[in-house]
């Protein structure tokens, strides 16, 4: 009985264990993005995403109607690696992170600044995918708002 305790508390362990070193890499590869859009360095943009990523925005019409929007992976970047006078300093927390072998979830609230000044703040939603040991950003989908905001 003494051994199968034991065997049940090593795996446990072991789960926890796990779970905080894949929350670690996906904690850094959401941070890789972040750190790439704010040196505008477009080779570490590109490699925070698998290569069928998928961008999308939640946002309204003008006449009040939800949309969504979708944004290619290279627009994305070209748009990021495309020089500017201002940073681009999108600040998130980390809320819940979720495993599931190699598929994690990850929402981050966010407030986005160009330079000092405050754009707009809302939530990203991550799916990101374990491929070849390395996390990487399969599907960002995000809110914006402007009231609200902490």
């Amino acid at each position: 009985m003494k051994a199968l305790f034991g065997l049940i508390l090593t795996l446990v362990s072991f789960s926890a264990w796990a779970q905080t070193i894949d929350e670690t890499g996906i904690k850094n590869t959401i941070n890789q993005l972040f750190s790439a859009m704010r040196s505008r360095d477009t080779v570490q943009l590109r490699d925070a995403f698998a290569f069928t990523a998928v961008l999308q925005t939640i946002g309204r019409s003008k006449d009040g109607t939800t949309l969504v929007r979708t944004e290619s992976i290279d627009g994305f970047i070209k748009s990021v690696g495309t020089p500017g006078k201002e940073v681009l300093d999108e600040r998130i927390e980390f809320g819940s992170i979720l495993v599931d072998g190699p598929l994690a979830s990850a929402w981050t609230p966010y407030q986005f600044y160009l330079g000092s000044q405050f754009s707009h703040c809302g939530v990203n939603s991550f799916q990101l995918v374990k491929l070849n040991g390395t996390w990487k950003i399969q599907y960002i989908i995000d809110t914006r708002r402007k009231e609200g905001c902490r």
